[in-house]
């Protein structure tokens, strides 16, 4: 279990500055070594838990027979001074045996608590590494944003910058130059034109007016014909 955990705590330090750069989601990524590792330290947990119930077992089982072996040794003293030789004898066998079973339990016990102490700081060692994980979660998270930020204005611009995007604005800036053009002759056709037409109007007036004339002269000229006569 633990060397599991290592491994997967191994995987994490040396992909987790790697995995921007992959097809992957980093952040999806590191949420399933987050997982596995949650899913190892309860494993870890629960061992601990099941060490440390059995390390208290057994140091009660020992104070037990400590207990016992005290008790075997006043019940042989109280038979003796009673003159119960046989049955001092029995207990001091019973509390022989029970010194025997008491050391037994002692040296369990001991090893209990060793694995339990040594299961307890690789615990915490476990959990301080899943801590740690969290937060250069939320530093990864903060990076993968900018990158693919970062990545995809620079796609933009490759977009803008590119000799297509260039020539089709050249294009259109042509084009429109063009239809400058265009409006700028029609404007003056249509002024041309006008002007001619003013012309025109214009010698028509005259004409009419010179007919006026011309006909005011006769009548005058007929007027004075008229008084001379």
């Amino acid at each position: 279990m633990f060397e599991l955990f290592k491994r997967v705590k191994t995987v994490v330090h040396s992909e987790l500055n790697n995995l921007i750069d992959k097809a992957e989601d980093p952040i999806k990524m590191v949420d399933q070594y987050l997982r596995e590792m949650g899913s190892d330290i309860q494993e870890a947990e629960k061992a601990t838990a099941k060490i440390m119930a059995e390390e208290k077992l057994l140091k009660l089982k020992w104070e037990e027979a400590e207990g016992m072996i005290k008790k075997r040794e006043e019940q042989a003293v109280q038979a003796l001074q009673e003159g119960n030789e046989d049955l001092a004898k029995r207990a001091l066998e019973d509390k022989l045996r029970m010194q025997q079973e008491a050391e037994q339990l002692q040296h369990l016990y001991v090893e209990a608590s060793k694995t339990a102490a040594d299961l307890k700081a690789k615990l915490a060692e476990m959990k301080s590494e899943y801590r740690d994980m969290e937060m250069k979660k939320a530093s990864l998270k903060s990076r993968a944003q900018s990158a693919k930020a970062r990545t995809n204005i620079n796609r933009s611009m490759s977009m803008h910058n590119s000799e297509g995007s260039k020539q089709g604005f050249k294009r259109m800036e042509e084009k429109v130059l063009r239809f400058e053009a265009e409006a700028e002759t029609s404007e003056d056709l249509n002024t041309a034109s006008r002007t001619l037409d003013d012309e025109l109007k214009q010698m028509t007036q005259k004409t009419k007016l010179d007919e006026e004339l011309d006909l005011l002269k006769e009548k005058l000229a007929k007027q004075t014909n008229v008084t001379n006569e």
